[in-house]
């Protein structure tokens, strides 16, 4: 039932503007869809959202008085007093949404419980009008003409095509974050993006296509978190023999991309609390470490990661736009995540293979100067990662991904010289599935890709037909030098600033990884050529090539008074 609100609790709620921009609009509606149990969420939008912007659903619906009540002010079926503000278990609680939309767009709200017919509100220049309308049950609300009387806030918008951008990175989230909800996004007529609500593994399907999905391992981890009001202490802990706080259940469940797959920006560490989706640093950082050394230095996974709790272990009202939240029990449900995380990874089946990645050695020619390594000789390989060395006095132990990014990075950057990216044709071309934001990027900044080497094609919906890639590679190796491109073009950098941070992942792809077994002559070969490079003693992302450990460390380690004593 819809209410209004009284005064203690619109004190206790954080204020602030709601609908921002057309995002927060779907964000909102789609909020409400969920809290009205909907298994079933299409979203439509027009242009940059401006113009029009549609949801519907199959949720509960609302009665003829309930819906003529929720466009008004601070009215809500999810509170009923001031003390439920710091315990509420719902997404849209505020009661915020609808009335703030009515104030700066032309409102239409259909919908029905249940009952022989439905109701239709509209609400135009803040005048309201109740008729009743056919519709099954569930919702439709849909905003036309947004900020129509507020010309700075539409003048101060984004292009069109980065707001729809927003928009589909909204859709993505909260389809990941409710697997088990259908959801669609149409844009000017076209469908761009949908998942079938049967589970995380079809959710990351949809999202990120089935080389992502199809390597993949889906978990569930439940535990309990002890809280007294004051301290926090994970349900292990038995530091105390003696505690007087209270028990409660902690659940994290979600999808974990193999770290063989992995992203330039930590965006694609998907976060939820309470079905709520959001950008959370605690557990995307917990995420993070969870993976551990499976991740390379400044990659990041593909990952979805739900925590359901309590609502009194979270504050959902930190925050006026609800992107954020705070929780009672921080240090217990980051360690709750990443052990969760560790645990997954630590039975998945995450062997790959093994095959030695000297890829760049075809088609890029050797730099030709003398090698700082020639008197360098190789003498082993500690955990298939690094090369131990012997120079001298000193012990050389070398990153061999490092080292190999590096030999590639110079050579890539000297094969073009100054020159523009060039292409090569791509036969036949690759069929990509690309997140609903990463297609909207492909779209916003399709020229600025020609020009770094990539073309592509629309191919229906989120796909595209990679038809050309920068020549120096001269083959596709796999699509992760594309979506890095995509990630860092997002994250707002200049195309012209793009050439060297792509030179950089491209000689990345195809560099050597941990667990790659180089033989006697490879590593030789590898460390030369290391040796030739202008910047030998760095990869090109800043992360050190070579450590030396000079013998008199050994010496005094080994407490020995001359190294020739027996």
């Amino acid at each position: 039932m819809i209410r209004r609100l009284d005064d203690p609790t619109i004190a206790k709620i954080a204020a602030g503007e709601v609908v921002t921009r057309p995002a927060s609009v779907v964000t909102e509606l789609i909020e409400n869809s969920l809290d009205a149990g909907a298994t079933r969420i299409d979203v439509t939008v027009d242009g940059d959202g401006t113009e029009r912007i549609r949801v519907a659903d199959d949720g509960a619906g609302m009665s003829e008085d309930d819906a003529a009540l929720a466009v008004e002010r601070h009215t809500t079926s999810k509170l009923d007093g001031p003390d439920d503000v710091n315990a509420v278990d719902t997404l849209g609680f505020r009661g915020e949404a609808l009335p703030s939309m009515a104030a700066v767009a032309t409102l239409d709200v259909t919908t029905n419980d249940g009952g022989p017919r439905g109701t239709r509100v509209r609400v135009e220049d803040g005048e309201k009008r109740v008729d009743p309308a056919g519709r099954a049950v569930g919702t439709t609300v849909e905003v036309r003409d947004l900020f129509y009387n507020r010309p700075a806030r539409r003048k101060s918008l984004a292009a069109a095509r980065t707001e729809f951008g927003r928009i589909s990175d909204v859709v993505t989230r909260y389809a990941l974050a409710n697997p088990y909800t259908r959801f669609s996004l149409t844009h000017d007529g076209r469908e761009t993006f949908k998942t079938t609500g049967t589970g995380y593994t079809d959710a990351v399907l949809g999202a990120y296509g089935r080389d992502v999905a199809g390597q993949s391992t889906e978990f569930d981890h439940r535990t309990t978190v002890e809280f007294d009001g004051g301290v926090v202490s994970g349900a292990n802990d038995t530091s105390s023999d003696e505690s007087d706080g209270k028990e409660y259940p902690l659940e994290v469940e979600g999808l974990l991309v193999y770290p063989s797959i992995t992203r330039a920006q930590h965006s694609h560490v998907h976060t939820a609390v309470n079905g709520r989706a959001l950008r959370d640093e605690v557990i995307r950082k917990a995420t993070v470490r969870g993976y551990g050394n499976l991740l390379s230095n400044g990659r990041f996974p593909v990952a979805v990661v739900a925590v359901s709790l309590p609502p009194e272990l979270v504050d959902s009202n930190v925050h006026p736009a609800k992107e954020r939240v705070a929780f009672r029990a921080e240090t217990a449900i980051s360690e709750a995540v990443e052990t969760a995380v560790n645990d997954a990874l630590t039975t998945a089946d995450l062997r790959r293979s093994a095959a030695v990645a000297m890829d760049l050695d075809s088609s890029l020619a050797s730099v030709s100067r003398d090698s700082d390594f020639d008197d360098v000789s190789v003498i082993g390989q500690f955990r298939d990662l690094y090369l131990l060395c012997e120079a001298d006095d000193d012990l050389l132990v070398v990153d061999q991904h490092a080292a190999h990014e590096r030999v590639n990075y110079e050579r890539l950057r000297a094969a073009l010289d100054g020159e523009a990216v060039e292409s090569v044709d791509v036969d036949p071309a690759q069929t990509l599935s690309l997140s609903p934001p990463e297609a909207a990027a492909v779209e916003s900044h399709r020229e600025a890709l020609s020009k770094l080497g990539f073309d592509l094609d629309p191919f229906g919906g989120s796909a595209f037909r990679l038809t050309a890639v920068p020549a120096p590679l001269g083959r596709v190796l796999d699509a992760d030098a594309l979506r890095d491109t995509l990630d860092t073009l997002r994250a707002g950098a200049k195309p012209e600033e793009l050439r060297d941070e792509l030179l950089k992942d491209l000689a990345c792809h195809p560099s050597l990884k941990a667990g790659d077994t180089l033989a006697g002559e490879d590593a030789t070969a590898l460390l030369r050529r290391l040796g030739e490079c202008d910047q030998p003693y760095a990869c090109p992302h800043g992360r050190p090539t070579v450590l030396s450990i000079d013998e008199s460390a050994l010496v005094r380690g080994f407490q020995r008074g001359h190294r020739n004593l027996a």
